[in-house]
């Protein structure tokens, strides 16, 4: 680029002396030539300048050349030491390999050749146990036949009679045996039964609560009556709607009653009462907000008491929903006769007499208070509640003793264990106790159990509650599956159904309620 320069100032310089010569103008030819020569001066000097970096640059690039070279010559270097490294790692590891591999060959060989000995060894001893014991058979043989010679019986004969003896021996000593128990038994079997289950009984000393169809709602004062009944008696309609209790408003001072045959709706309504007078918001939608919240508050203190019944019993590892049931009997009776408090005595009793005669005592005290889960069934069923409760222990896993005594404490099965007829005991004692069981109570509540199942049977019925102690009969039913005509034909279904198939005393009014919603929500 400089070597241009300079020649580009050479011909400017050439061009001005050519036109000095054409115009005449030494003067100026002059300045030119020394101009030219000065220029030519500094065109050597930055030539030569050029020159010398040009050296400068090419040596730098050299060695810049050589420094890359040696890097990357390092860098195979390198590369190739580290190959040769895992190459040589590999070796030895094979090396290793083959080493241990050859030392376990000759280890199975020397195992597999002392295994041939030993091999030979047994074989050579199976040899000759074989022919010791062929000559002990023979030996046999002829010791037998000499024996038959001296006493002239064959071998089956003197084994036939020998047997005939010792089981004529047999037979008299164990009918003598038999006949010393049998008459010690006599002598104190009976004493010491009626000695046990007197010691139980006694020990036993519980109170017996008596089960009626009527609860009794206590008010502060007689205003509150007319609150809770509402607007032309909306209030009350509702909550004996949302409940299936009767509720009777009458001139009796700051108490109302609440009727029906079911004690899980009695306690249902009396909760949901209590909290509306609390709460003071007494309408149809609260009511049924409230009748919701208190059946869930119920289904829960169910399962607080089953667990607190068996805790206090000492029972353990009984399935969640067998302490479902143990509670709900809470709310059941039989005979008029509580069933948690008749299961619990008879789960004591039980006790008591499984550990008088040495049999497990927790085991009996648990069958004592599963005894009766049969009579709490969630949904009707035809089998008889000893043979329901025992399919229900066996499906969450009872003992197959525990079932056995459900399923035979009223004879339904055959009782296999001694801890059946303990149970059986148990429960005729608690029972059968002076004023512990009406039948009176009972057969109501079956009578107006099987009056709502009538109605339930039908389709489109969504509940059922019979009040006024069975007199008359409220049908609530869905109102898209049952129409106005329908609910009409609905309600004569019902009536002569009841008709034919219940007996029952006076006269029986069928209600059919069909009501509307519309809900919509507004976010």
């Amino acid at each position: 680029m400089e070597i241009n320069v300079g020649f580009s100032v050479l011909m400017g310089f050439v061009i001005g002396i050519i036109t000095c010569y054409f115009f005449g103008k030494k003067t100026i030819l002059k300045r030119y030539i020394q101009l030219l020569e000065k220029t030519n001066s500094q065109v050597r000097k930055i030539i030569k300048n050029a020159e010398k970096e040009g050296e400068s640059i090419k040596k730098k690039k050299m060695i810049q050349a050589k420094e890359k070279f040696i890097e990357l010559k390092s860098k195979h270097e390198k590369n190739v030491y580290l190959r040769e490294k895992r190459i040589i790692d590999i070796e030895n590891k094979t090396k290793e390999k083959e080493d241990r591999l050859s030392k376990e060959i000759e280890i199975y060989f020397k195992k597999n050749n002392r295994l041939e000995s030993k091999i030979h060894d047994y074989e050579s001893k199976y040899k000759i146990l074989k022919k010791k014991q062929e000559e002990f058979k023979n030996m046999l043989i002829q010791q037998v036949e000499l024996l038959e010679k001296i006493s002239n019986y064959s071998s089956e004969e003197a084994k036939n009679e020998l047997i005939e003896i010792l089981k004529e021996e047999a037979k008299a000593k164990a009918q003598t045996y038999i006949q010393n128990i049998i008459e010690e038994s006599q002598l104190t079997a009976k004493i010491e039964a009626k000695k046990i289950i007197i010691q139980a009984i006694q020990r036993i000393g519980t109170e017996q609560a008596v089960e009626n169809a009527v609860s009794v709602f206590n008010i502060e004062s007689d205003d509150v009556k007319g609150r809770i009944i509402g607007r032309e008696g909306r209030n009350i309609r509702a909550l004996e709607k949302a409940t299936g209790v009767e509720i009777i408003v009458d001139d009796t001072p700051e108490a109302i009653l609440l009727s029906c045959f079911n004690p899980i709706r009695r306690e249902i309504a009396r909760l949901s009462l209590h909290k509306l007078v609390i709460d003071g918001r007494i309408h149809p939608a609260r009511i049924e907000e409230i009748v919701e919240k208190t059946e869930k508050q119920i289904e829960e203190e169910i399962v607080e008491i089953g667990k607190k019944n068996i805790i206090d019993l000492g029972i353990h590892g009984i399935h969640p929903e067998l302490i479902k049931m143990i509670g709900r009997m809470k709310y059941r009776s039989s005979y008029g006769q509580n069933l948690l408090q008749h299961s619990r005595e008879v789960s004591h009793l039980s006790g008591i007499l499984a550990s008088e005669l040495g049999l497990k005592s927790k085991l009996a005290k648990r069958a004592g208070l599963l005894h009766d889960i049969g009579k709490v069934p969630e949904n009707e069923s035809e089998l008889p509640h000893a043979i329901l409760g025992m399919q229900w222990a066996e499906k969450y896993g009872e003992n197959m003793e525990v079932c056995n005594a459900i399923g035979s404490h009223h004879d339904e099965i055959e009782m296999k264990t001694l801890l059946s007829p303990i149970i059986q005991i148990s429960d005729s004692i608690s029972g059968a106790r002076p004023g512990v069981r009406r039948n009176s109570f009972e057969s109501y509540s079956k009578r107006l159990k099987n009056l709502e199942d009538l109605a339930l049977s039908f389709d489109g019925v969504n509940k059922a509650f019979a009040i006024q102690a069975g007199r008359e009969l409220r049908v609530l039913v869905e109102s898209d599956k049952i129409n106005d005509k329908k609910a009409f034909q609905l309600s004569c279904d019902i009536t002569e159904k009841i008709k034919n198939e219940m007996t029952y005393p006076g006269q029986i009014k069928v209600t059919v309620i069909r009501e509307t919603r519309a809900v919509q929500i507004a976010r």
